[in-house]
């Protein structure tokens, strides 16, 4: 079959890495000069599947009006005079409620336990080399109240198959030691072996370039247009090349919209309707001044719900989530607060090991922001939509690192007429596979 792919994303990418293992002729797309230069480009680096959880919980609502008008709260809903984001929070809000939390787990671990066989997979077959660290992820709390609960968590994660373990302060301390001088202030943690950590930018820049070599056209710096419908199924897709401005149609068998938070833009063209909304994160990446002394475990704090990676000679720090539509931007005081808030704790939690001085003062963060592209229960939808030809897989939200590789391995064995091996609810799967209550495309 000949395959277009729209969007080189770490989904898109893994898409069409998967598609070119089974014979299929690929076409990626993207605007930007190189895959993964947006949502994948600055992430938090984990692959975490044992800290699959949605969003939504039956906490979530109070939390978020605590936040509502804190510049450094995790959680900030930003309201805008757009009917899409106050229908999302509608549908998130269902979501709320211990069932449906329990639900959205089984799917979300599910998939992560299926992608990360996946990534694993594609590591040993190609040798990509990212910065990867196989050392788990440790969950540090300053709360003893929080850490009192954290059984909850972790005795969840184990009915699902993960095996997440409650540690004490000082068995956590034997796990990670760069977190003795902030020991002070931890109660204790979690830690799951078994999870591990690497650069999505590395790892999807140099699968596209593996893909290139098996083949796959490349359309880097295309704009994607239009898609075109016709007797019920997509006819051609429309792209432009930004640098000549010349517009041609592209033809194929199957069309994937893997385009993040714009996939519902795309979609609604041909009359699709999907509940994705873009959460606004945030990261820095601080090269370190200490190498000896920072972390090799990767981080999550429980406080600030931020997760800190190691890569190579340098710390990412990455979190936050600001529902407030499609803005980009780095420099609104908003902005300014939430990237300083990140660069503050990690000079809290490792003093004097990264280099966090800001530019003002000699330094050289890397700030970067991205969009996330959430659906209310905060599982992907992957499938093939009621348009003919015409197939999705979007709606990551922050998992897509952790996802990536196995929804680009799933989506490629239902276009391929396989059915993928694990309980997940795949959009218009007519036989097989587990269907979960969830905000429906339309």
């Amino acid at each position: 079959m000949k395959v277009v792919v729209l969007g080189a994303g770490i989904i898109g990418v893994s898409t069409a890495w998967h598609l070119l293992q089974r014979g299929h002729e690929v076409t990626l797309v993207d605007r930007q000069p190189d895959a993964a230069l947006e949502t994948s480009f600055g992430n938090a680096a984990q692959i975490s599947v044992s800290y699959c959880e949605p969003w939504a919980n039956r906490e979530a609502p109070l939390k978020a009006l605590k936040w509502l008008f804190d510049p450094e709260g995790p959680l900030k809903f930003r309201p805008q005079l757009d009917p899409a984001q106050w229908l999302w929070g509608l549908q998130f809000l269902a979501q709320c409620n211990d069932a449906a939390f329990e639900r959205n787990v089984a799917q979300l671990v599910a998939l992560g336990s299926y992608s990360h066989a996946a990534l694993k997979d594609v590591v040993t077959s190609t040798g990509l080399r990212y910065d990867r660290l196989t050392k788990g992820i440790a969950h540090y709390y300053t709360s003893q109240k929080s850490f009192d609960e954290a059984g909850s968590a972790a005795e969840l994660m184990r009915r699902h198959g993960v095996n997440r373990k409650v540690v004490s302060k000082d068995e956590l301390l034997r796990i990670e030691p760069a977190l003795r001088g902030f020991a002070d202030r931890i109660v204790g943690g979690t830690y799951t072996e078994s999870d591990e950590s690497g650069d999505c930018l590395a790892f999807t820049q140099q699968l596209a370039q593996r893909c290139r070599h098996q083949g796959m056209q490349s359309l880097m710096d295309h704009d994607i247009l239009r898609l075109q419908a016709s007797g019920g199924e997509i006819s051609a897709v429309s792209v432009r090349d930004r640098h000549t401005g010349r517009t041609r149609q592209l033809l194929a068998d199957a069309y994937v919209v893997a385009a993040g938070s714009y996939t519902t833009a795309l979609m609604r063209q041909v009359g699709v309707r999907v509940p994705i909304y873009p959460g606004k994160g945030y990261s820095a990446t601080l090269p370190l001044l200490k190498p000896d002394a920072a972390s090799r475990v990767s981080l999550l704090d429980d406080q600030l719900k931020i997760a800190i990676s190691r890569l190579g000679d340098r710390l990412r720090v990455a979190g936050t989530i600001e529902l407030g539509g499609f803005d980009l931007s780095l420099d609104t005081p908003l902005a300014q607060t939430r990237a300083r808030m990140l660069v503050k704790r990690i000079e809290e939690v490792f003093p004097g090991v990264a280099d966090t001085r800001t530019p003002e003062e000699g330094g050289d963060p890397q700030f970067w922001t991205g969009l996330r592209p959430a659906t209310p229960t905060n599982i992907p939808l992957i499938g093939r939509t009621k348009v003919g030809k015409l197939w999705i897989n979007a709606g990551h939200g922050t998992l897509g690192w952790t996802h990536g590789a196995g929804s680009g391995k799933a989506l490629a064995e239902l276009i391929s007429g396989e059915v993928p091996a694990m309980d997940f609810g795949f959009v218009g799967l007519p036989t097989g596979g587990h269907r979960v209550q969830t905000p429906a495309m339309a």
